[in-house]
């Protein structure tokens, strides 16, 4: 184990020493500047980890020992002012660009792609002073909540082994929550970030539509996806947001009262019991917070309504392999060839109007992240690519209105399942812009709540 000095802070004059794994990328960050730790002995404990872990969970596609103990070597070596994430280690999604690295975009149907340049998401990452470890497994192209691409092991969730880790960001959640990483890339486009983070007992933020400048350099205007990060800590989400969104540092003070306005279903299926309760233990902690919390319907709406937009999207992507397309990719691609042309840009506008005029009369709105805990690996039907879907979106639904309209949303832990002892996760959302205000409500609940600890199946004690 490799320790920190220790430092004051309990009865005795000292808090005890703390283990790599318990660090997120600010603490690490701050003891590789104070030279209390090198970045290479930092990189080397998680890449003990991943060979040690990574093989039941099966969270990453590509893993770069040498190269990475080469750059934390330099960065140890470097003189001067250093970035804010200076020397510590972090894993990109396998749907971004790493000059000089196979890019497999999560299966066949568009992958691999070699590039001789970073996209601006990892570029900015390596600007941040992160050395990069790793990619880490999606569905295919992100269109599924899961992580099982054929021709790989699906990727697992830490806290139960025959349970999924969510997706698209699934093998970022996992590595994260198995302490393999202190901190991972992601993507979302319907709930990418903040399904696995539910899931897996993250934190995951999905930030407001253009704050974060497109990987590929897309126009911002109705796109649905957006990059982001996966943490333990919202302090460390907040952080990476802001050096992602190039804005100035986030305050996580206590906001005056807030008008919250809570939903519990979705027309696509029920939500279980216990992730209703932890969600109304969450609107206790805010009533208690000095926040009003009124249970409300969401504007109507359902799949098919939805369906258009996320088909246009997946029929504007390039297919270099359409035969190896997975089934579910091969059907949103050809069900949206017959669609009338333009049909999922005004279904997509007249959702965000809709649910612009509904939500803007509240200051935030609480739900669960998903409806339901983590289903078992292999519950999709995948051979049966319209169905596959359909199965898919139900987890969806409380993420995926927030891709459409462009608002930020947020994912904190809320506690574990007391019968399946997986994690929980419940979801703030605000207005454009409401990133600090969702962050520091996060901040007040990760005060307020028990903490998770680590998945037993994977504890690094």
């Amino acid at each position: 184990m490799l320790p920190l000095a220790a430092a004051r802070g309990s009865k005795t004059g000292y808090t005890p020493i703390m283990r790599l794994q318990d660090m997120g990328p600010l603490a690490l960050a701050a003891a590789i500047r104070e030279r209390k730790l090198s970045s290479e002995e930092v990189t080397r404990f998680f890449l003990e980890r991943i060979a040690r872990l990574d093989g039941q969970i099966g969270a990453f596609t590509q893993v770069w020992p040498d190269d990475a103990l080469r750059d934390s070597r330099a960065r140890d070596q470097s003189r001067g002012e250093r970035p804010p994430f200076h020397g510590v280690p972090i894993g990109v999604k396998d749907l971004n660009l790493v000059r000089f690295r196979r890019t497999d975009f999560g299966g066949g149907a568009l992958g691999p792609v070699w590039s001789p340049v970073d996209d601006r998401t990892v570029s900015r990452l390596r600007a941040a002073g992160f050395v990069l470890i790793g990619k880490l497994a999606t569905s295919e192209l992100g269109a599924l909540p899961i992580t099982e691409p054929r021709g790989r092991p699906p990727t697992r969730n830490p806290w139960d082994l025959s349970r999924t880790a969510g997706g698209s960001s699934g093998g970022s959640a996992a590595a994260v929550a198995a302490g393999m990483l202190p901190v991972a890339h992601g993507s979302d486009g319907g709930g990418s970030i903040r399904i696995p983070s539910s899931f897996c007992g993250l934190v995951g933020l999905k930030a407001t539509r253009g704050s974060i400048p497109n990987a590929f350099g897309l126009p911002e205007k109705e796109i649905l996806f957006t990059c982001g990060a996966l943490t333990r800590k919202v302090a460390d989400a907040a952080a990476l947001f802001d050096w992602m969104s190039r804005r100035p540092p986030t305050v996580l003070m206590p906001p005056g009262p807030r008008r919250v306005w809570m939903l519990t279903q979705t027309v696509v299926g029920p939500t279980d019991p216990e992730v209703l309760a932890a969600l109304y233990r969450v609107a206790g902690l805010l009533e208690h917070g000095g926040h009003s919390v009124e249970e409300r319907q969401a504007p109507e709406g359902d799949l098919d309504s939805f369906l258009p937009i996320w088909q246009g999207m997946m029929a504007s992507l390039p297919l270099l392999r359409p035969s190896r397309a997975e089934p579910a990719t091969r059907w949103l691609r050809e069900s949206a060839v017959k669609l009338p042309s333009g049909l999922g840009q005004e279904r997509q506008r007249e959702m965000t109007r809709r649910w612009g005029e509904w939500a803007d009369a509240s200051d935030v709105l609480l739900t669960p992240t998903v409806a339901v805990p983590p289903p078992p690996v292999g519950f999709l039907p995948v051979e049966d690519g319209e169905r596959c879907f359909r199965t898919a979106a139900t987890l969806g639904a409380f993420t995926a209105p927030f891709n459409v309209t462009g608002r930020p949303a947020l994912s904190v832990p809320a506690g574990l399942h007391p019968t399946l002892g997986v994690p929980i996760g419940v979801q703030l959302s605000g207005p454009p812009g409401s990133e600090g205000l969702l962050l520091s409500l996060g901040a007040y609940l990760e005060e307020a709540l028990p903490p998770l600890g680590w998945p037993p199946l994977v504890d690094p004690g």
